[in-house]
């Protein structure tokens, strides 16, 4: 039998938390708080400036932990004492040598997300190695071949829930292609003082278990009167037939999650520094288990320059969504004096995490009310765009994105860069209980922005990033046809919360092999109503968005609900690599092995 004890853990934490939501706001303070700092006392946080360790040697040590985000002191699960761990600053082109020490009860481990290395050095127990043992060193050495930002996190169990992640920085040994004056990491997380192995077991019982935003008797009314009885009655009578509710949005909410920014709270908030005129570079980075984030600064527009550590042709915009496991770099030039805020609202709109970039830590600037909660549509389900799916008619989309979206002469070839020509099909597989939705006709919805930012420049104007405005900055460097493609369908039943990969769960599953050397498109059909970050190790995923010249290079891929979308795979590392849904509690099931041989 396989080794999958990666899958596996536990954590020695007893606590039920009050609901937080982050809809209050304090003082602001600085830096990333070490938890050696954090005190007991209700809501009150002591820091220091970030922790950051730079150089080619680092020693790691993971280990226990008291904090208290939410009035009730917890144990939390660290790498040297902090939360988030230290920021690891390498230089590319160097070798990095660092040794992690385990010193918690069960087995440990590190990933380092992102970042392209020998399958020994990527850290997933049962695949690249054993794992940490308690009182176990070991150490990983590889070459920095890349620059950028990236993050890295527990495979073990559920650590990563408990504490475990941290940023890492690459700087680049040729000049970067923009110019700033300072430099942020804004790593976003999800923090909650229940223990994850009842969070995974609350969601078995009952999949809705953390939604508290069901529809209502009030909620009818209110539909009946905008959309007429009809309409309403039709769109209820769909959804009851279908045991499925359209407030699905997020497994995990702000009733048992408190959401933070770089460790600190809502109620606390972080700052960063800046002086008049400068251009700032924020690094985003969601290390969250279970959270999507929707990102903007109220009264500054944002450039992004880079998508998951790999420039990319500057886009102006106002508001991104970034996936669990995603990273974005933007530049922003604050005028004057002003303090803005840095607001990061859950998907789900059940709260926030918050920062303020100012000139002095005194300043403060109001904080945003949070936008209406959003409704699964006919579109999330999978039917195409015929159905009450809100439209896209605040939303310009480049003639490329519009023929791969609509299944135009763009699409019909399959050419590298443009995605998949190939009608769906369902395996056996997909079809009994523990598939509960299949899509009928998913689309490349590259210029949709998803559930809950359709029609933003109508509404709010303002301007949302979608993955058909992403081209690499740097002609692609494999300009091959692929010579073979794999359709996988990401699957699952929501009321069972049982989540699997053509309707076969991990632990079922034949490991997927690639050809070293090969060229292979991949393309992910979502028969979910859920949104799956999907993440390969060790090689990059090109996400095809309509030009062949110019394919984004990214390590995590946003599949909507009910959309397909298409990458290009150059097997050009060789070994045994982990494929799977960057959502914590969607991992045991939604995974499988990569071989490279």
């Amino acid at each position: 039998m396989k080794n999958k004890s990666f899958i596996q853990g536990a954590f020695p934490a007893i606590s039920r938390r009050r609901f937080v939501t982050g809809v209050a706001a304090g003082g602001v303070l600085l830096g990333i708080p070490p938890l050696s700092n954090i005190a007991s006392a209700k809501n009150s946080v002591l820091v220091s400036k970030p922790t950051i360790l730079q150089g080619n040697r680092f020693n790691l040590n993971i280990g226990y932990q008291p904090v208290n985000f939410t009035g009730e002191d917890i144990i939390a699960t660290t790498v040297n004492n902090s939360i988030p761990a230290p920021v690891l600053r390498w230089k590319e082109g160097e070798r990095v040598t660092l040794r992690v020490a385990n010193q918690l009860a069960d087995d440990s481990s590190i990933h380092w997300h992102g970042i392209i290395l020998p399958t020994n050095m990527d850290g997933v127990p049962g695949l690249s190695f054993k794992g940490i043992k308690p009182g176990e060193v070991y150490e990983y050495v590889f070459d920095v071949n890349q620059s950028g930002t990236y993050w890295y996190h527990s495979h073990s169990g559920f650590q990563e829930q408990t504490g475990m992640y941290g940023a890492i920085i690459i700087d680049p040994i040729a000049p970067e292609p923009f110019s700033y004056d300072r430099d942020y990491v804004v790593l976003l997380s999800d923090w909650t003082d229940e223990v994850p192995e009842h969070v995974y077991s609350n969601l078995k019982k009952m999949s809705h278990y953390y939604n508290f935003r069901e529809r209502t008797v009030n909620d009818l009314l209110k539909d009946t009167k905008e959309n007429g009885l009809s309409t309403t009655w039709n769109n209820r009578r769909m959804w009851n037939q279908m045991r499925m509710s359209d407030r699905d949005i997020s497994d995990v909410t702000g009733y048992t999650y408190t959401f933070l920014m770089n460790g600190y709270s809502p109620t606390d908030g972080w700052v960063g520094l800046f002086n008049k005129n400068e251009k700032i570079r924020l690094r985003f980075i969601n290390a969250s288990a279970m959270t999507f984030f929707d990102v903007r600064i109220p009264g500054l527009r944002m450039t992004v320059v880079a998508a998951d550590g790999q420039y990319i042709q500057p886009v102006s915009v106002d508001e991104f969504r970034i996936g669990v496991a995603e990273t974005y770099d933007v530049i922003v030039e604050p005028e004057g004096d002003t303090a803005y805020t840095l607001f990061a609202q859950s998907i789900d709109r059940s709260g926030y995490a918050r920062g303020t970039l100012t000139t002095h830590p005194d300043q403060k600037a109001s904080i945003p009310a949070m936008d209406r909660a959003p409704t699964l549509s006919h579109l999330d389900m999978g039917m195409g765009l015929h159905g009450n799916h809100g439209g896209h008619q605040g939303h310009q989309m480049s003639t490329a994105s519009a023929g791969m979206m609509n299944g135009g002469n763009l699409m019909g070839s399959g050419k590298a860069g443009y995605g998949s020509a190939t009608p769906i099909s369902h395996a056996p597989t997909e079809f009994g209980p523990h598939v509960d939705m299949r899509a009928d006709t998913p689309a490349h919805r590259l210029n949709d922005p998803g559930v809950g930012l359709r029609n933003h420049l109508a509404k709010y104007d303002r301007t949302v990033l979608t993955y058909a405005d992403i081209q690499s900055l740097y002609e692609t460097k494999d300009q091959r046809e692929p010579s073979r493609e794999l359709e996988l369908h990401l699957t699952g039943n929501m009321s069972r919360y049982m989540w699997s990969i053509n309707g076969v769960k991990f632990a079922d599953a034949e490991p997927l092999v690639l050809k070293f050397g090969e060229r292979v498109r991949i393309t992910l059909v979502n028969d979910t109503m859920m949104n799956h970050p999907i993440h390969l190790h060790g090689m990059w995923s090109e996400l095809e968005t309509g030009d062949d010249q110019y394919i984004p290079r990214k390590h995590t891929i946003i599949v909507q609900p009910g959309a397909k979308i298409s990458y290009l795979v150059t097997a050009d590392a060789i070994g045994r690599w982990a494929y799977h849904c960057h959502l914590l509690y969607h991992m045991p099931g939604m995974f499988r092995e990569v071989i490279v041989s």
